[in-house]
């Protein structure tokens, strides 16, 4: 048996791929969206919740958390060098958020994607930090990005 198209089968034919090809992309940029944020923490840690929570408002995105790995552990194959050492590691589109980071500079990360860095963190805990927030009180902390190259100031607060 031989089929034989015809100058409108073929048309049909490819505008059927087309749209097959439309609808893939379009459920695979879906999916990749709607994947989580990988939030790595210690269980004993009350803070990373309620950052957690930020997070979660601030980029009306889930985060996944996980308390099934050594936080040493996670932090070494992150990259996170030993100074900006904070308590939670976040995965976030192929980039690495460690500690109180504010949502909008991640948002703000994931909009300029910088050449040569592979992600941001706020050293320690500070206080007034999305997370630790404790009774109005405030201590300066600067967002710094890490990565090939170098570290830098990504943002100041307050």
């Amino acid at each position: 048996m031989k089929f034989r198209f015809t100058g409108l089968g073929i048309r049909r034919a490819r505008a059927t791929l087309a749209t097959f090809g439309v609808i893939l992309l379009a459920a695979c940029t879906s999916a990749a969206q709607a994947s989580p944020y990988v939030m790595f923490r210690d269980p004993q840690c009350g803070c990373c919740g309620e950052w957690a929570k930020h997070v979660r408002t601030g980029l009306d995105h889930e985060v996944m958390v996980r308390e099934d790995r050594p936080m040493a552990e996670v932090k070494a194959e992150a990259g996170v060098p030993d100074g900006l050492v904070s308590c939670h590691t976040m995965e976030v589109d192929g980039y690495v958020i460690e500690g109180h980071v504010p949502a909008r500079e991640i948002a703000r990360l994931l909009e300029e994607r910088p050449d040569g860095v592979t992600g941001l963190a706020v050293a320690g805990m500070p206080l007034g930090s999305p997370g630790m927030e404790v009774g109005g009180r405030v201590q300066p902390y600067q967002v710094i990005a890490f990565g090939p190259a170098g570290e830098r100031v990504f943002a100041s607060y307050p």
